[in-house]
């Protein structure tokens, strides 16, 4: 179907893609989706379709009920994909942050339950250490990876830390740690020359060593999942690089809760393999806005909704 000249990728989103009602549409268009849901209000043992769907909108941004929200919305969408073009394999998957566990389910590397139950013991995880040591994160328009490696490394001390998070794009990084330094961070990128400094709607800093406190558990938690080697090649968070076999996998998930996300690294690495075409699997286009920004020569496609499965048509 997608020929040699044309190489396909997935990208699955993560946290900060969700809204209200998401899922919805694809649940109701087609029964395979809704089964989906069904199974995953069993398998959590609460109804995540009644919070994807209906709210609260507050509970539904509680990262707790997020991430799962975000996976199951992503797998639905891929389940139907599969179903209506069986013939279609991707040349590449990868996730952003809680989205590499919607990729490593695409790649075939777990069961729908197995990855269900580490998503959502990775949110309450996240949430506990937050509660633990609250934070914040923040994303900074242009200025350089170089640039703001630098200021953090120069407003954080033993006690208040702040780093890269989340390389997104050329002139779009997120940076996360500790309030305090969060802020010091912020102002000094505003001095630096920054476009725009803009705190984000979160009390977790994720990907930053304020996650430490439940490190211990979540390795646990990703030494007790089957997991086998992906049959198609994902690209990790962490490296920026195929993930190859189930070792590598189980790494790159347990360093991925305090390490950067280089998902720029990502997208050039999978253009550098001769993809041309990216698929955003799951909620908003949050990925497909990135992309633009990477590689003008890309085409991005967002993917979550019935009429958006009917132009997969045209575009497969």
């Amino acid at each position: 179907m997608n020929s040699t000249k044309d190489r396909i990728a997935l990208l699955f989103p993560g946290q900060g893609s969700q809204s209200l009602g998401m899922g919805q549409q694809i649940a109701s268009a087609y029964e395979l989706a809704a089964q989906t849901y069904s199974a995953a209000d069993r398998i959590l043992g609460y109804s995540l379709s009644a919070i994807s769907w209906h709210g609260p909108e507050e509970k539904l941004n509680d990262t707790e009920y997020t991430q799962p929200a975000l996976f199951v919305h992503s797998v639905s969408v891929l389940k139907v994909i599969r179903q209506l073009f069986p013939d279609f394999h991707p040349d590449f998957v990868a996730g952003h942050s809680m989205g590499e566990l919607s990729a490593l389910f695409a790649a075939k590397s777990f069961t729908f339950e197995a990855g269900l139950k580490l998503v959502q013991t990775r949110g309450q995880l996240m949430k506990q250490a937050g509660d633990i040591s609250p934070g914040g994160m923040a994303a900074i328009l242009g200025l350089s990876i170089a640039a703001l490696e630098e200021i953090c490394t120069s407003v954080s001390n033993d006690k208040e830390i702040v780093q890269i998070a989340n390389d997104n794009s050329p002139g779009q990084v997120v940076i996360s740690g500790s309030s305090a330094a969060l802020e010091r961070a912020m102002q000094a990128a505003q001095e630096a020359g920054a476009r725009r400094t803009v705190r984000l709607a979160v009390s977790i800093a994720a990907h930053s060593p304020l996650m430490s406190h439940v490190q211990e558990r979540f390795n646990e938690a990703v030494g007790s999942v089957e997991i086998s080697d992906p049959a198609i090649p994902i690209i990790g968070n962490v490296q920026a690089l195929p993930l190859l076999d189930a070792d590598n996998i189980r790494i790159d998930l347990q360093a991925q809760l305090n390490s950067r996300v280089r998902w720029t690294e990502s997208i050039e690495y999978m253009v550098s393999q001769g993809v041309s075409i990216f698929l955003e699997i799951g909620n908003n286009s949050v990925l497909t806005g990135l992309l633009k920004r990477i590689d003008r020569s890309a085409k991005g496609y967002a993917i979550g909704n019935p009429a958006d499965i009917d132009n997969l048509f045209e575009i497969l």
